[in-house]
């Protein structure tokens, strides 16, 4: 059979995988480094992520420390902290600075996993835009004549059932991550 079905499956674990790091930037009242991800700092001139110009470490279960390279960036770093959507304030000693995750209210972990529940959404269309892709490829191939009409309804399956363990997978995500957060 000529149906190379693997470049799909690959596609859909890149939807999970997005979905993996995009779910690690939502905080959940705890201290995740990870929620620093895409913080950028102008670093003599060019955009440099938190992570290589600091080391970040978690000193208790809702404090983040963020320990420079260098001295001369806790301002640098302290105003991307700011500028970001994270709506932490972040204080410093002149050597270090401390981000506190506050205690998330219920209202806010409702507005969150919502959000949570948004971004598995998104992933699903994608899984299912790229089985809509494949079905293309597979007919396509059929009307060219170069897979039977059998090959193509057994590879039509596979790619249903392809799509139905990720969405599966997507589903899982989205319960675990609401979980985490409504676990107070």
């Amino acid at each position: 059979m000529s149906v190379e079905l693997e470049q799909f499956e690959e596609k859909m674990g890149k939807s999970l995988d997005s979905l993996a790091s995009e779910y690690t930037t939502i905080r959940a009242g705890r201290a995740n480094p990870h929620v620093l991800d895409k913080i950028t700092i102008d670093y003599y001139g060019q955009p440099t992520n938190l992570q290589s110009v600091a080391n970040i470490s978690v000193s208790e279960a809702r404090t983040l420390v963020i320990q420079p390279w260098e001295a001369s960036m806790v301002k640098e770093i302290e105003k991307a902290i700011l500028v970001s959507d994270l709506g932490l304030t972040p204080n410093n000693d002149g050597k270090v600075i401390r981000l506190t995750f506050p205690e998330l209210t219920e209202e806010r972990r409702k507005e969150l996993v919502k959000d949570v529940k948004k971004k598995g959404e998104n992933a699903k269309v994608a899984i299912r835009n790229i089985r809509r892709d494949a079905n293309d490829t597979i007919k396509k191939q059929q009307k060219a004549n170069e897979i039977s009409e059998d090959e193509q309804k057994d590879a039509e399956n596979e790619i249903q059932k392809l799509t139905d363990d990720f969405v599966a997978k997507v589903d899982r995500m989205i319960d675990e991550k609401s979980k985490e957060i409504m676990t107070v």
